[in-house]
């Protein structure tokens, strides 16, 4: 399943309705970086650039102008790369000026060269431009630039806009909402996820290394053409209490636990999965303990994930089951809302509950309007993460609790019928995973 040109319109046509009368929006891509010397990274477009316009080649801009009335509508101009026989060569195929007006449906294109040229014209008879304000700082500069110039002139009769507004504040909202074609993409994303968290449940063993382990992913991924939506985690015994843990150099050891933070995106739509098991198959008492705590108030921050209820409202049910379960256990002591109050469980718990997820693993979208938390809406989708990680030299606790990490993440959607998890397909009960790496 792909998105289509007539998806990429409609967007086009909402932001053009969103900027008003007499505007124009500018929106260029992410620039190509490199990983060392002459060698890029692979290149994948920006994501509110991918949004608009499905083009997925580097050096491109995206221009939108509206006119005078409403009857006159917009314009939506992409500057992009020209067609180079010797440059595809060595670098792959372009869509070129012409493909830009037939695949992509531009209603006018040009040579990314021609872009400070042809900019001034379209900045004249606006008032309000519209930009990703600090998104490139090689891009502020020529905006800036562009203004001065688009200025100088209105000697001519020829206005220049004088209201500078930052564009993501429209972008983020339109991809905050996603729509059902997104959501199906996503679907898939984690489908994909699950089946690789379930391969490394089923592969893993004690002595393993925890970057053998993560290549056991990344085969589920890339056969089914997709890729990581962010660096793997897989950390074996105490590193699973370092939360973004990345070196994923070290051995898998018999009687360890190892938390797996990984899944991939499909047609630049994330998902994002967590899931942590026993190396050897089976929890000890101790770990199970935690574990059950843990999968307690993910259960329930997942069906506080309701219209209506506060963006936060999954953390603070999920704080409470956390600090009831450590104090049920006599790892810490006092009083259940103090603790709360004063955020003393920090020591074991230190991140939030969750983010907005889409086509960013950390996804755009403003938590809070006019100061207060939002509040869920249906069509947004966000991710539910509960934990509690144990520092191997916290000397306040048991020794045998000591060096034990645990978290366990799932996509949610926001539905009228209630949370829906995208990612119920990978195991997480101990009995189930008991039970998986047991067959």
């Amino acid at each position: 399943m792909k998105l289509t040109q007539s998806d990429f319109q409609k967007r086009r046509d909402q932001l053009a309705a969103e900027i008003g009368l007499r505007s124009i929006a500018i929106i260029a891509t992410r620039e190509e970086m490199f990983r060392n010397r002459d060698a890029d990274y692979k290149y994948r477009a920006d994501s509110s650039f991918f949004y608009l316009t499905g083009f997925a080649e580097p050096e491109a801009v995206a221009v939108i102008e509206t006119f005078d009335t409403e009857e006159e509508g917009y314009t939506y101009s992409l500057f992009c790369r020209e067609r180079n026989r010797e440059m595809e060569i060595w670098t792959g195929y372009r869509a070129g000026i012409d493909g830009a007006v037939d695949d992509y449906d531009a209603d006018e294109a040009y040579a990314i060269d021609l872009l400070d040229e042809e900019i001034i014209a379209k900045l004249q008879g606006k008032e309000r431009l519209f930009y990703r304000i600090g998104q490139q700082a090689s891009f502020d500069a020529k905006i800036t630039k562009w203004i001065a110039e688009a200025s100088g002139e209105s000697r001519r009769g020829t206005a220049a806009p004088t209201q500078l507004i930052q564009l993501d504040t429209i972008l983020d909202e339109m991809r905050l909402h996603k729509e059902p074609k997104e959501i199906e993409l996503m679907q898939i994303a984690s489908d994909i996820s699950a089946q690789a968290h379930t391969q490394a449940m089923k592969s893993v063993r004690p002595g393993m290394m925890e970057y053998a382990l993560e290549a056991e992913l990344n085969y589920i991924f890339g056969k089914n053409g997709c890729v990581p939506s962010y660096n793997s985690i897989v950390g074996g015994g105490e590193n699973a209490c370092i939360l973004h843990y990345v070196e994923n150099n070290k051995q898998l050891n018999d009687g360890d636990l190892v938390l797996i933070d990984a899944a991939c995106e499909y047609e630049f739509y994330a998902s994002d999965i967590t899931r942590t098991f026993p190396v050897n198959g089976k929890f000890n008492p101790e770990q199970k303990a935690l574990y059950n705590i843990v999968l307690d108030a993910q259960i329930a921050a997942i069906d506080a994930v309701r219209i209506g209820n506060s963006y936060k409202e999954p953390h603070y049910v999920a704080v409470r089951i956390l600090v009831q379960g450590l104090l049920n256990l006599g790892i810490m002591q006092g009083d259940l809302d103090e603790i709360i109050e004063t955020e003393a469980y920090r020591q074991f718990y230190m991140h939030g509950t969750g983010h907005w997820l889409g086509m960013d693993v950390h996804d755009v979208g403003a938590y809070k309007v006019d100061g207060e938390w939002r509040t869920y809406q249906e069509g947004m989708v966000v991710t539910i993460e509960p934990g509690l990680y144990i520092a191997p030299d916290d000397e306040t606790v048991d020794p045998k609790w000591r060096g034990i990490g645990i978290r366990i993440e799932d996509d949610i959607v926001v539905t009228q019928d209630g949370p829906r998890n995208l990612t119920a397909k990978v195991v997480k009960t101990i009995e189930d995973i008991e039970a998986l790496m047991a067959s």
